[in-house]
């Protein structure tokens, strides 16, 4: 169960220091419930390529073929989809220290989780939307064995080469009712850095993208239309090039897999897209951001407007009306 969040207004919390230390390295494995899971299970497996590798009572764990962690997501049986911890890898054992530090200033409950497979002692505690996130150091790497060997001795487990074949987790992207204090939590507390956002005319952020490592975006936040909290928008992973989405998109096909949009290319962070649902329910993004990076230490957030946005993806593609729409948990009308 997730730890209570004390109340406190986020948006007028800590001042924001350009000079902070990054300690979070990366995003790390992911949750995602699931009302039929040996069928989700069976859609990662052969449709996108991973590898089950783990079993308890309620749930299945998978890994992407280059994630150097023992596992990458884990499907948890539940009667409604959605997702579970997001966790969260420190830079270092002193960075987590400094993280909790962070965490407690705030005013945000934290407790530890010792029972996490293969992850050592995690910090839990939610952001302002009730997402919940584990933040760790301690981690067992992944060893493959004689099915899946590499032959180059610096990738994790040998090229898959099936299905739409995903090489790793890319991002989260979540549903929040409040994006402003969201973002305030993820720029005070967790040291991220926003790199393009969609405004409101008001100017107050509707949709925030969010590096908290190397990459362009890591964890995204979109206002929920439902007014509803805690939910998701869709979980993305990375294959090499975009030729593969396009092979993906012939896979999801032939597997009767529901093609919400794509493949096409986003004018936002200009990623290579294609969204699929997996059995489950929830949105499945699969992606290539080519060799965009944000190298730039000073780098100003890009804004985009409504009426900007409204002229649909970077080649001119519509936003088909179910990416607004659609989110898991389903519900069934706005919250209150």
């Amino acid at each position: 169960m997730a730890p209570q969040r004390k109340s406190r207004d986020m948006s007028s919390s800590l001042t924001h220091d350009p000079d902070r230390r990054r300690d979070i390295a990366h995003v790390g494995p992911v949750e995602l419930y699931t009302p039929v899971l040996e069928a989700s299970r069976d859609f990662f497996v052969h449709v996108m390529g991973l590898r089950e590798v783990h079993r308890d009572g309620n749930s299945v764990y998978l890994h992407t073929w280059d994630d150097y962690q023992s596992w990458t997501v884990r499907l948890i049986q539940r009667e409604t989809a959605g997702v579970g911890r997001t966790y969260l890898r420190a830079a270092s054992p002193q960075a987590v220290d400094r993280l909790n530090a962070t965490i407690d200033a705030a005013g945000i409950d934290r407790v530890t989780a010792t029972e996490v497979h293969h992850l050592g002692d995690v910090q839990l505690f939610t952001d302002p939307d009730g997402h919940e996130f584990g933040l760790y150091w301690d981690v067992e790497w992944y060893v493959a064995d004689d099915t899946d060997r590499p032959a180059l001795k610096n990738q994790a487990a040998a090229y898959a080469g099936r299905g739409a074949n995903l090489r790793r987790l890319d991002h989260v992207n979540y549903l929040a009712a409040d994006v402003p204090q969201t973002s305030a939590f993820l720029r005070d507390v967790l040291g991220g850095r926003c790199t393009e956002q969609i405004i409101k005319d008001d100017g107050s952020p509707q949709a925030i993208w969010y590096s908290v490592g190397n990459k362009s975006y890591d964890l995204v936040y979109t206002e929920d239309w439902t007014g509803h909290s805690g939910r998701l928008h869709h979980l993305a992973f990375a294959t090499d090039t975009r030729e593969e989405i396009l092979r993906a998109a012939d896979v999801c096909l032939d597997a009767g897999v529901h093609i919400e949009t794509g493949p096409h290319k986003h004018a936002i962070q200009q990623t290579f897209f294609l969204y699929v649902w997996e059995p489950g329910g929830n949105r499945i993004e699969i992606c290539n951001a080519g060799a965009r990076l944000i190298l730039a230490p000073d780098w100003k957030t890009i804004s985009w407007t409504r009426e900007e946005r409204a002229k649909g993806q970077a080649w001119g593609l519509k936003t088909i009306e179910t990416f607004h729409t659609h989110g898991t948990p389903v519900v069934d009308k706005p919250a209150g």
